[in-house]
């Protein structure tokens, strides 16, 4: 900054500039709360249909968004023009009272441009005035003169500069709309890209040079700032692709001498969590300088980075590890993917893979002992279970093909590759790792189960701001129905026993998809093969429902009752949603109670084709092992202990899996907002009740025929009956004559059994 600037600035123009932005955020903030109370409110509130579903909410809810961004955005602005102004403005008193006291000592400073001055004395001896006595100063009055005003103008550049380069920044992190960038003063905004820059020059070093304490305060830094979106930019940019990717390498590579102290490999594993969340966040910038950044990340993906760390890695296996963690933009996702899948084609080849060989000792990944991270293709798919908008559009039902998926030629290229063509082998540590676990069936479940709920793998239900708490709303679109087809049709299809018992890491990941798609699934079964569905038991919840089609429901529940983890999933899924219907169809019209009949008979076909479907596949996999059989029995006869913990709200069921985290989640639709008390009863003191059973009589649960089995899925559907009678004593009489008794069994042990004998999928046979 030029001497003279701040000496005699005027900032009355920047005080305006300033007033003007303070009185935009007092009106952005009242249209931001309209927008979210008005707007959005009643947006989430509306039921939508037809292409208002599609494409008017959607527009709604991101308009909406676009008002709390603005908001910030404006808020941040001032408040970094208002605190730079008031530093520059004290930077000018400083210097004019250096100014002042030099005055005295018969000093001055001049104005030499382009940031420099000089110190000169304020009047001549030779052009004084007769008689007037000048005051004396010493060489060390004029150097310290200098400095002082140095050190002035020196905090003034770097109060402008940095203030400058943080509106730049913000205002580019969004090409169209606002950023949601928030920051209190300038000051913040300056220390993150200080921060930046400095962990840049660490980045740049060889990583086998680096120290335990320099990679602890890595880590530090990374940790306070990864999510901090001007951070992750400046850090990004400030590096490059390779060069990041090859400190990763060196730090991880157990082989450069690092495995012997145990805190440095802790410190390798806080790097791959922590330097994952940064370069995600950076990746949400619209910046040229961002989108630069990812394409030659996307480029170097296939080339090895010629370091002597970690069997110099390709790109891709170094990348794919990082991106395990952290929110990364969907756009930069799907080309690294398409590239890395291109890439993986080529070399699909048995006992010939690129990444899982005798060889490559890379271990790139830290967190599990079935997961050495030497596949990329498991590190990306674990990115897409955690970025659903990536996953939806990366298996995308192909344009064209029109609702539901009935050859192979309507898949979704990378879906039919991963499931069916790609050679996916057990990447486990030698020592503690299980090698029969493929870790990448595990991961391609995740991104499935992200693709087709709309909610990231893993998400914490109790997390406040968790867009997964049950009552925020039902997350399925048209484009998540798609992959929900596609899914639907591989694992139901004449292959899909097989691929179930090759893929059994997926079996948790299928149910989780059938439980969150078991109202179009019961649809499905309704009607006379795929005509006169019925609209008004299983009203859709959102536009372009999933359609599965009659043969394939029938088909695709019949292969997940085949696993005991997907049986007891869909099955509770399956309990629930039928209750529900109960709830929203009280007795009050003889609509509700058609509608009622309806729900208990279709859900009876449902849960006879996943029982049935589990006695056949435990009498083949238990061949003359009565004792075993039985037992796999009992375990799947269980399932109802799923309903301990289930919480519900806004149309949203949240169904914990045994011994599970926030991963181990189940959430499934409901037929209303509001529960009544079918659906209470179940996850209330009849959960209580069976497990109090349990507790007194443990062999008796450990075991259970295939005649116990039925009667057990009979007297379930029985209890939903009588819950209904119950609620509803009106229908005693008209359920009488319906004989709904006999409709609910018949289609429970004839239809539901039947079919699944006739029309669904044989157990799978070794």
């Amino acid at each position: 900054m030029d001497l003279d600037a701040l000496r005699f600035g005027n900032f009355s123009q920047l005080g305006q500039a300033i007033t003007d932005w303070e009185e935009m955020v007092k009106k952005l903030a009242t249209l931001e709360k309209d927008a979210k109370d008005n707007l959005g409110g009643k947006a989430a509130k509306a039921r939508w249909t037809g292409e208002n579903a599609a494409v008017t909410r959607s527009f709604v809810e991101k308009t909406a968004a676009e008002f709390a961004d603005a908001h910030t955005q404006a808020r941040t602005v001032a408040r970094i023009l208002a605190d730079t102004r008031d530093e520059l403005v004290a930077f000018r008193d400083d210097l004019t009272e250096e100014i002042s006291r030099a005055a005295k000592k018969n000093l001055t400073v001049r104005d030499t441009g382009d940031g420099s001055f000089t110190v000169t004395m304020n009047i001549h001896p030779d052009r004084a005035a007769k008689g007037t006595t000048l005051p004396e100063h010493s060489q060390s009055d004029m150097e310290g003169l200098r400095d002082r005003v140095q050190a002035i103008l020196r905090q003034a550049t770097r109060s402008d500069t940095t203030a400058a380069e943080a509106l730049r920044l913000i205002v580019d992190q969004a090409e169209r709309g606002f950023s949601g960038a928030d920051y209190a003063d300038r000051d913040s905004a300056a220390k993150a890209l200080a921060a930046a820059e400095a962990l840049a020059k660490t980045l740049k070093k060889d990583p086998s040079e680096v120290t335990a304490t320099e990679l602890n305060a890595v880590n530090a830094t990374l940790a306070k700032y990864g999510k901090d979106p001007l951070f992750a930019e400046k850090l990004a940019t400030s590096t490059t692709p390779d060069g990041l990717l090859t400190f990763y390498a060196g730090v991880a590579d157990p082989y450069q001498g690092f495995g012997a102290d145990p805190n440095r490999l802790k410190q390798a594993k806080l790097l791959q969590k922590n330097l994952g969340v940064a370069l995600g966040t950076a990746t949400l910038s619209d910046s040229a300088a961002m989108r630069s950044w990812e394409q030659k990340m996307v480029k170097l993906g296939p080339e090895e980075l010629g370091t002597d760390h970690a069997n110099n890695p390709r790109g891709f296996a170094v990348m794919s590890n990082l991106m395990r963690f952290g929110d990364y933009d969907d756009q930069f996702l799907n080309e690294y993917g398409e590239q890395l899948v291109a890439f993986d084609k080529e070399r699909n080849v048995k006992n010939m893979s690129p990444w899982i060989n005798n060889w490559n000792n890379g271990d790139l990944n830290f967190y599990s002992k079935n997961d050495r991270g030497r596949d990329p293709m498991t590190g990306f798919m674990e990115a897409l279970g955690h970025n659903p908008g990536a996953a939806t559009e990366f298996f995308s039902q192909p344009t064209g093909t029109g609702s539901g998926v009935d050859k192979e030629s309507e898949l979704n290229g990378n879906l039919k590759y991963l499931t069916k063509e790609r050679i996916w082998l057990s990447d486990a540590y030698i020592m503690g790792g299980d090698n029969k676990v493929i870790a990448g069936h595990d991961s391609l479940g995740h991104a499935l189960e992200a693709a087709t709920t709309g909610y990231a793998y893993g998400a914490d239900p109790m997390a406040a701001k968790d867009p997964m708490i049950p009552g925020n709303r039902d997350m399925r679109t048209a484009e998540t129905a798609g992959v929900m087809e596609q899914v639907a049709f591989l694992y139901g299809s004449e292959d899909g026993p097989k691929m179930l018992h090759e893929q059994a890491q997926l079996a948790d990941s299928l149910g989780k998809m059938g439980a969150a798609y078991i109202d179009d699934i019961n649809y499905s079964l309704t009607g006379v093969g795929d005509h006169v569905k019925d609209e008004e038991a299983f009203p859709a919840k959102y536009a372009d429902r999933a359609n599965l089609g009659n043969q394939g429901a029938i088909s695709f529940l019949s292969v997940l009752g085949q696993n005991e983890t997907s049986h007891g999933v869909v099955t509770a899924a399956q309990h629930l949603y039928t209750l529900s219907v109960l709830d929203a169809n009280p007795a009050t019209t003889a609509a509700n109670i058609d509608n009622a009949h309806d729900a208990l008979t279709i859900g009876g076909e449902a849960r006879g084709i996943l029982d049935h479907s589990r006695v056949q596949q435990a009498a083949e996999t238990f061949k003359g092992e009565a004792e075993e059989q039985n037992k796999s029995l009992g375990r799947s006869g269980d399932w109802v202990k799923l309903g301990a913990g289930v919480v519900v709200g806004g149309g949203i069921a949240a169904i914990p899996l045994p011994g599970s985290t926030a991963a181990a989640l189940v959430v499934a639709p409901l037929a209303a907002d509001t529960v009544g008390n079918a659906v209470n009863t179940f996850i209330g003191h009849e959960i209580d009740k069976g497990l109090e059973g349990s507790e007194k009589d443990p062999a008796q649960q450990a075991q259970l025929t295939s005649q116990d089995f039925y009667d057990k899925g009979v007297q379930d559907l029985g209890d939903a009956y009588s819950a209904y009678v119950e609620d509803n004593p009106e229908v005693s009489a008209i359920g009488d004559n319906k004989e709904w008794s006999e409709d609910i069994k018949g289609s429970y042990l004839g239809t539901g059994s039947g079919q699944n004998d006739y029309r669904g999928r044989a157990p799978h046979k070794e």
